[in-house]
């Protein structure tokens, strides 16, 4: 029997680093090869990793929410011998031929690759189980502690000094149970009473009832919750659009009296259990005319080079609701589908963006995005920015209300359409004029299908 030892290969499209997700194996399970062995997620999609080999899981590296880079460390197997020689290890695997350890050694003694940074003491460098109190002594004279990202964060937000802390992990490492237990000893409810000052945590007239509630309010549970996978992403992606893309919103209203008379008209005619029109295709499809006329709208910035590359093809990016979070799957060359055609293919990658069967060309490459939130859309919103694109459509709920047509009043059906626009390369009346146009022809139906 061997060791082969297999690192995170590269996930493609420039992928430097991938985030632990979830591991489908532990030390001890019997894998057989293509097995899933962990699902990771990069800046671009989730991936599933397969196992290279067939045999027994001796150690994993990282947990859920730890990014390891591409080509360290992943996990460790037992196999035989001639299952760890061949093309795999020669592509970036490291089989050996080293005595087979107990199978609870390589777990513990296996570091996190997640602390590469980490300069591990003196004592640690040399192999020399040297005694917690030492390192304790080092890490506070050094002021670096090994340990997670992720507990990092946590000791930051809780205003934790990491020095104060003795590792049970290698080399005094930190592991997430050190740390929920020094926070632990150090905690607990406290009532504070305080005379009658109408503040927050005072103690009024209500004798010992008063203190029970209170009592009881702090020692109701909390829970945390790790951002990792989709919503990590997700966090990332929006701070820095916010941060990074100054928005410029701009709202109309849109009377979709005709537009409602027209889908309805068409759905009418649909065999029986066939899916409905929404606005969306509608809309779409109007949009897909308009940027003809205003190509900086459909664009992507590209900030390492500098550089705003206009796309001729309309790839329209639609914002999913999934159970992961938000994703956008994306409509390839919107400009030469027709309608129904454009629906069909609109209730396709979004079912497949909801049901986690999206492929990683199917959640990106978009030029604009349309986001509607349905019958929750509200009165207006101000949508986020998808970047690196430069514009955002979004769908507002659609409403009757009475307006005044031609000097007498009449209920129309009404919908507002919230857009953001990245003021930097899109000036206003450029975003204006756009919005306008898509106007026109919303509420003249005929207008939707002529080039």
């Amino acid at each position: 029997m061997s060791r082969y030892v297999f690192k995170l290969p590269d996930l493609g499209e420039g992928t430097v680093e991938a985030e632990i997700v979830g591991w489908r194996v532990k030390p001890g399970d019997t894998v057989a090869e293509d097995d899933v062995i962990v699902e990771v997620m990069t800046e671009k999609a989730a991936v599933e990793v397969p196992s290279p080999v067939s045999g027994r899981v001796l150690s994993t590296t990282g947990n859920p929410g730890d990014m390891v880079p591409v080509g360290a460390e992943l996990i460790v197997f037992e196999t035989r011998p001639t299952e760890a020689v061949g093309p795999g290890a020669a592509a970036g695997t490291a089989p050996t031929a080293s005595a087979v350890p107990p199978p609870e050694a390589p777990a513990a003694a296996t570091p996190m690759l997640t602390t590469a940074s980490v300069t591990p003491t003196p004592a640690a460098a040399r192999g020399n189980g040297s005694a917690n109190g030492h390192e304790h002594a080092q890490r506070s004279r050094s002021g670096r502690v090994a340990t997670s990202p992720a507990i990092r964060r946590r000791a930051h937000e809780a205003g934790v000094d990491l020095t104060q802390l003795s590792g049970s992990g290698p080399h005094g490492r930190i592991l997430r149970k050190d740390f929920e237990s020094f926070v632990s000893s150090r905690s607990g409810p406290k009532l504070v009473r305080s005379r009658g000052t109408g503040q927050p945590g005072t103690h009024h007239s209500g004798g010992q009832s008063g203190a029970s509630e209170a009592s009881a309010a702090l020692e109701l549970p909390t829970e945390e919750i790790k951002v990792i996978g989709v919503r990590r992403v997700i966090a990332n992606r929006m701070s820095e659009a916010k941060r990074n893309i100054p928005h410029f919103a701009y709202v109309e209203e849109f009377d979709v009296t005709e537009l409602e008379s027209l889908r309805r008209h068409l759905n009418g005619k649909l065999p029986s259990g066939a899916v409905a029109l929404t606005y969306l295709p509608f809309i779409v499809t109007a949009l897909v005319r308009v940027l003809r006329d205003f190509p900086q709208c459909n664009a992507l910035y590209d900030s390492e080079r500098g550089v705003i590359i206009r796309h001729r093809a309309v790839h329209v990016g639609v914002a999913t609701q999934t159970p992961e979070g938000l994703k956008v799957p994306v409509i390839r060359n919107a400009q030469s589908l027709q309608l129904w055609e454009l629906a069909a293919e609109m209730r396709r990658v979004t079912e497949a963006a909801r049901s986690n069967k999206a492929t990683r060309e199917e959640l990106s490459g978009s030029t604009i995005t349309v986001t509607s939130l349905g019958k929750l859309g509200g009165i207006a919103s101000t949508p986020i920015i998808n970047a690196p694109e430069v514009s955002i459509i979004g769908i507002n709920r659609a409403v009757e209300r009475p307006m005044v047509v031609d000097g007498a009043i009449a209920i129309r059906r009404m919908m507002n359409l919230s857009s953001s626009f990245d003021h930097r390369f899109v000036d206003g009346h450029d975003a204006a004029a756009l919005v306008q146009a898509l106007k026109e022809r919303i509420e003249h139906p005929a207008a939707i299908f002529i080039d």
